[in-house]
Formats: C-alpha cells, structure tokens, sequence
C-alpha cells in the first residue's frame, strides 16, 4: 500500500478560519428591544378607576397641607411710608415728590429712625422668624446675577480682568474692590431693635445662612468697599453708596446677613431672613421695633416691609401647594364621574383584547410572517 506523505509547509486544512471583526452588537433582549413591558389597555373601567385613585390620595395630601398652613401665625407690617410720615412730621420736612424722599434717605445727617408697634394676634409658637421683604425690586435681570465674582467671594487670588463681570463696581481709585459687584455694592442695611412689653426682646442672628455659603463659597475679607465712605465728605464718592457697608475686619463668611443677601432672589417681590425670636409670643402682646429706615426704596418705587411668622412641618404660610392638590382631586373625582354618566348613558362595544399579540403566540407568529 503506497503511503503518502504530507509536506510540513503545507497548509493545514483543520485549522480554525480566522474570525471576522463585525460591528453588530452583542444579542441581548435589551438591546432588541424584547423585554417584557406593561401594555395596559385604557378601557372606561380602568380609566375611571385610575382617576378616582388619584382624587383619593390628592385631596386628603391637600387638606393636611391646606390646614398646616392655616397654623401659620403671620404679621406684615409695610414701613417705609410710616417712616416717611414720622419724619416729616418731626423734622418739620416736606417728603412728597420723589427727588424729595431719595434726597432725604441719601443725606447722611437725616435722623432716619421711626418707631412702629405690632399687636400679637394670636400665640405664636417659638422659634418665630423675622423676614425683611423688599417689593419692585428685580434681584432676578441677568446683570445684576451676573455681577459678582465667585472665586473673589472665596478669598482666592483673582486678576484684574477677570472682574470684568462686576462692572461698574470692580475697581475703585485704581484699586479693586472687595467684595466686587452690584449685588454686594446694593446690600441691605436696614436694622430693627425689638422690644416686647417694654423690655428688650433679643433676636438671634446665627445660623441664618447656607452652611455651604458660610464654609465653601465665601471666605474673603472685604477692601476697598464703596458703601464703607458714607461719612465722607467727599460729594463724587457718596453718590457711589449703594447700600450696607462692610466691616474690613470681618472675613464674609462671619457676617450671616450679607450671604443671605447673595442668595439673588427669582421674583421682584422677595423675602430673605433676618433673625429668630427664640421665645413664646402670646396673644395680646406688644412689640415695640425700632427701625433704622437707610435703605433707598423710593428711587424705583419699591416697598419695605418687615414680617414675623412661624413654621410648620411644610413651611411658612403659603395655601398654594394645598389648593393646587385640593383642585387637581376634585377635578379627577368630577372627571370619573363624567366618564361614568358617558358610559352609562352611550356605552360602546369593546374589541376582544384576546387578539392582541402578546396576548396570542401563534398570532404573533402570523404577524411575524407577513413583514
């Protein structure tokens, strides 16, 4: 028998053929779309009963939140007319025409405290929070947002170009100012002393800013700041005072109400805290407040107000969320009732869901075979 011998350079004919890249993606239900799915049919019976489940848990959510709210004790008190009045009237000044009140609130030699009374109406419950609220005052234009800068706020070394953002409150005689910008330039500096039945009522300032603004965003020390010349003779440089001034000694993160007051606020009328009353007030009870009226309102017809009020577990008085939950119930309760009188009075015939594909293998087969 002839025995036939195989060349060792030959190509072997066993081998595995070499595989062939491909970009088609791995096989996986989820990447073809096969996993299963709820595919509810919205037939009268589920849709009324769908709407009647959410009016059942809504309007129980909105009266709970509805009479939380009505808990709230809360006294507003507008002042900066009140102020206006009183100065007039023992300065023996006329304050009626605009240029007069803003000459008037500019003028560093005006006495500019007046005294107003509120009357407890109800108890109010400690801690009760003391708010300043400012109206037609636009925190929110994109300018005003704008100028700042953070990394300035934080106390990092910043070059002169960078401040660019915080015009025209960046540079100041040639040196640049700290903190830059207009939100800080317009800080609020209106103060208030308390007085409860003719003793003095302390407030506690702490803890009224953002941990994070107190420990990450701010650190600076202020320089240089404009609002810090209100005694100045110096005509040119007073017209430049826009609001609080700043204490040079006194890193930003220690002074709680200028990081409230950075927070910008999103509506023209606008709330920020100043304090907490940390005692019971009751019924009936005076308290005497002592206003340092300084912050300029009158330029753009804007209002002051000061306000007291107490919490609950979902906030301070505002019946919107309530409502909101109390109206979106009732109209899902009138709709399935609506649903319900429709189907009672035009029913119509349902198609049999049992055709349905997924319902059906062999008819999903039939599909199947038709594309």
């Amino acid at each position: 028998m002839a025995r036939t011998h195989l060349n060792d350079n030959a190509p072997n004919l066993l081998q595995t053929p070499p595989k062939i890249k491909s970009n088609k993606p791995k096989y996986t239900k989820f990447s073809q779309q096969e996993l299963a799915g709820c595919k509810p049919v919205m037939t009268p019976t589920y849709v009324m009963a769908t709407l009647m489940l959410v009016g059942a848990i809504f309007i129980p959510i909105g009266s709970i939140s509805l009479h939380a709210a009505g808990g709230v004790v809360e006294i507003v008190k507008r002042y900066e007319d009140v102020c206006l009045i009183i100065a007039s009237t023992l300065q023996n000044i006329t304050l009626s025409t605009i240029a007069q009140k803003v000459n008037y609130i500019q003028d560093p030699t005006t006495p500019k405290n007046c005294t107003i009374a509120l009357t407890i109406p109800h108890y109010m419950k400690q801690p009760v929070y003391v708010y300043y609220e400012l109206q037609n005052f636009y925190q929110n234009h994109r300018r005003y947002v704008k100028s700042r800068d953070d990394a300035q706020l934080k106390g990092k070394f910043v070059t002169n170009s960078s401040l660019a953002s915080c015009k025209p409150e960046d540079f100041l005689d040639n040196y640049p100012i700290v903190p830059c910008g207009l939100i800080a330039w317009s800080f609020f500096n209106d103060s208030y002393v308390f007085t409860l039945n003719n003793v003095s009522l302390p407030i506690n300032k702490t803890s009224i800013a953002w941990q994070s603004d107190i420990k990450v965003k701010f650190g600076a020390q202020p320089s240089n700041f404009p609002n810090n010349n209100i005694n100045s003779t110096n005509s040119s440089t007073n017209s430049w005072i826009g609001g609080g001034a700043l204490n040079p000694g006194v890193a930003l993160n220690h002074n709680e109400d200028f990081l409230v007051w950075m927070r910008a606020a999103a509506l023209p009328n606008f709330r920020k805290l100043w304090g907490r009353i940390e005692q019971n007030l009751y019924d009936g009870d005076v308290i005497t407040i002592n206003i340092l009226n300084v912050y300029n309102t009158y330029s753009f017809h804007g209002k002051k107000k000061i306000v007291l009020s107490t919490s609950s577990w979902i906030g301070g008085k505002n019946n919107f969320l309530g409502s909101a939950y109390l109206c979106i119930g009732c109209m899902c309760f009138l709709l399935a009732f609506s649903f319900f009188l429709m189907y009672r009075q035009w029913p119509r015939a349902l198609g049999d869901t049992s055709y349905f594909s997924w319902h059906n293998s062999s008819q999903a087969k039939i599909c199947l075979e038709h594309l």
